[in-house]
């Protein structure tokens, strides 16, 4: 339970000075016109969080005095950012006469910033005075990839779209099967799915996993939950084909409880089962090939690869929260880990080559797509952080602030503000790595995406920081060097020659989505969302909308469609006792909301029937005149939320639920809440017809 505020007065002036010096800030706007103050005690203790002891008048004199000769009497920050063909501002302010060497990424050495390529180089600054510096220097293209050309596709929760072959959720199997469909049978250019990293185990055995793929364990390697162990080609050589046999029909089993019986998606089965199977294909040796590739892996990723398998093996032991551990463990670089890694060695071993197995299946699903003639492919999602008791919040610690949390401040949807228990990174610590956890993040996940969504872009800028035991009203704003979190962003890109989705609904910073805009990173349009604020509050005419996004009708954490133009939505929320106004009050303004949209859709001559097609004032022909609608629209993508072509209404997941919603546990379903596998889905004549709304004229 949070504890009351302590600390009720805003800062004082030396407070707010030193803050502002280190990025922290003093107040916010939780809408136009409306500015409050953040307590001093959530600026203290963020400050506290990178470093800065504030605690007392004395200190925050000190600290301030400290900062204010830091700053004035060194050559460059730790990190300097460049753009190809401009000067970096930080070398423009170097005194006159100053000496530069540059070693480039390549192994040159410079003396002029002139024609660098891009990358992240070493920066040596000489003054006259005799004072040197050293810092990273990164050099990135002025703007990510263009697009390839306007494209739709679909977007899908991965673990809800379970196939025949599939453990009882949906794989990487079915991935490749979906993409190769979608690209070569509906002309799709992309498909999304939610975040695939790897996810905290229990807390002790037989407890539970967190099914939210937005609160993982590492969101640099991936999870073997998703495997298809059948297509592991070392599945094909067990000596013991009986030993699966039992797991094999306790799969049928896991999968047919939620296709035929209705039952919820049970990761912690499924991993179960996979896990077993699993261990038993490891104990088969690579082939030469094989291994080679294997050790090519593990070079590649080397000592982060290295912490992320031990982490796993010392959680089988430890349980999942390394705070809990024994104090020597909670140090990845102690003897006693060292030690342990070595008792250990199968078992890191073992979860080495997961990690291996699970990104050449999504490299595989990514090639897959592409051969279907997907200009974009497979777009990956990256969530905003990490669980604090996971494998990154371990391995990654000195990066992260110790006492803090992610959320966001109280607005007019949350008027308590959220914690979403993610500890954010320190904006120092990146910028003395040369945001080096950032940049090998990107790396991974570009392996194997031609895309990538950014959940809450905004934390690129600035993030909510929640001190541990406060309520969310009580956090207060802590910045990043938003262009050096675009320069490592838009190098990244480009060097693997993918797109970048950021997802910018809701309260924005102003300046931010320019900025995005600037460097190519296109943004988030959902259709309910879109109206003239500034104006009469309309629905927002398809003319007037930007290009430069992603245009759907809905998200995995809004209503399907159908349950939209119903009103659906609005009785489940309030069976659920989410309302916080009568029903009756919430029915009318969901039904005047929708009426609105109609009325457009009907003036633009975008709802109506066609030969063969469904009755214009039915159901399915409003969800294909909403999908017209976005057509209309200048967005350079438009995503299909995949559980609207069959008319599912169930939300994958409804924000301000716990255990009141089967959260990230739903197939997706038809209208009558059946389950729906990847082989009905193909022969679905409600999902094609709806897909050929979006299909460009012959």
């Amino acid at each position: 339970m949070s504890t009351p505020r302590q600390v009720v007065e805003p800062p004082t002036e030396d407070l707010a000075r030193l803050a502002a010096l280190h990025g922290v800030a003093t107040s916010y706007s939780p809408s136009p016109g409306r500015t409050v103050a953040a307590s001093a005690t959530a600026v203290t203790r963020a400050l506290a969080a990178v470093g800065v002891a504030a605690d007392t008048p004395e200190a925050v004199r000190a600290a301030l005095a400290a900062r204010e000769e830091e700053l004035r009497e060194r050559l460059l920050p730790p990190t300097v950012v460049g753009w190809s063909g401009g000067t970096p501002d930080a070398l423009d302010a170097l005194p006159a006469g100053t000496l530069l060497r540059i070693t480039t990424e390549q192994g040159e050495t410079r003396d002029a910033i002139d024609r660098l390529p891009p990358g992240v180089h070493r920066l040596t600054a000489t003054a006259p005075d005799g004072r040197t510096a050293d810092a990273h220097l990164i050099i990135a293209p002025p703007r990510l990839p263009a697009h390839p050309g306007r494209s739709y596709g679909l977007l899908v929760q991965l673990y809800s779209l379970l196939s025949r072959r599939s453990w009882g959720m949906g794989d990487l199997g079915d991935l490749a099967e979906l993409t190769s469909w979608a690209g070569r049978a509906l002309g799709a250019g992309f498909v999304q799915v939610n975040p695939l990293h790897a996810a905290v185990p229990g807390a002790v055995p037989g407890a539970p996993t967190d099914p939210s793929p937005y609160r993982p364990s590492s969101r640099r390697f991936p999870d073997p939950v998703h495997l298809r162990v059948e297509d592991v080609p070392e599945y094909a050589y067990l000596p013991d084909r009986e030993a699966l046999r039992p797991l094999l029909e306790r799969a049928d089993r896991l999968r047919a409880s939620v296709l035929e019986k209705g039952a919820l998606i049970d990761r912690d089965a499924v991993w179960e089962l996979k896990r077993a199977a699993l261990e038993l294909v490891s104990e088969v040796p690579l082939g030469p090939g094989r291994d080679a590739a294997y050790r090519d892996y593990l070079a590649e990723q080397g000592q982060a690869l290295e912490d992320h398998a031990t982490w796993y093996a010392l959680a089988e032991v430890h349980g999942s929260d390394w705070h809990q551990w024994p104090t020597a463990l909670r140090d990845p670089r102690s003897a006693e880990t060292a030690h342990a890694r070595r008792e250990l060695t199968d078992r890191v071993d073992f979860h080495r080559r997961l990690a291996w197995l699970t990104d050449t299946q999504l490299t595989a699903a990514q090639r897959a797509a592409r051969e279907a003639g997907m200009p974009v492919g497979i777009v990956h999602d990256l969530a905003v952080g990490v669980h604090p008791g996971g494998a990154d919040a371990w391995a990654q610690q000195d990066h992260f602030a110790a006492g803090m949390s992610v959320g966001a401040p109280p607005d007019a949807f949350n008027a308590r503000g959220q914690d979403w228990g993610l500890p954010p990174w320190r904006p120092d610590r990146l910028a003395e790595s040369g945001y080096e956890p950032f940049r090998a993040l990107l790396q991974a996940l570009f392996r194997y995406a031609g895309a990538l969504r950014i959940d809450h872009v905004m934390g690129l800028f600035r993030l909510w920081w929640v001190p541990l035991g406060e309520a969310p009203t009580e956090g207060t704003y802590v910045h990043y060097d938003a262009e050096a979190m675009l320069a490592v962003l838009v190098l990244e890109a480009w060097r693997a020659g993918a797109v970048v989705i950021g997802e910018d609904l809701g309260t924005v910073e102003p300046g931010v989505r320019e900025a995005l805009r600037e460097r190519g990173v296109l943004g988030t349009s959902v259709l309910w969302f879109e109206r003239d604020w500034e104006g009469d509050g309309r629905p927002l005419p398809p003319d007037r909308w930007r290009a430069d996004c992603l245009a759907t009708a809905t998200t995995h954490d809004l209503p399907p469609t159908a349950a939209r133009l119903t009103g659906e939505h609005v009785e489940l929320r309030d069976s659920l006792g989410l309302l916080t106004r009568p029903l009756e009050e919430e029915r009318a303004e969901a039904s005047a909301d929708t009426a609105e949209w109609l009325a457009l859709l009907t003036r633009l001559d975008l709802l109506r029937g066609t030969a063969g097609g469904p009755d214009p004032s039915s159901e399915e022909a409003e969800i294909q005149a909403v999908h017209r609608f976005l057509l209309r629209t200048p967005a350079r993508m438009i995503g299909i939320w995949l559980p609207d072509g069959v008319g599912d209404r169930r939300p994958q997941n409804l924000p301000g639920t716990w255990d009141q919603y089967p959260n990230w546990r739903l197939p997706v379903a038809d209208t009558e809440g059946r389950p729906v596998t990847l082989e009905q889905l193909a022969a679905s004549a409600r999902l094609r017809a709806l897909v050929e709304v979006l299909r460009p004229s012959p």
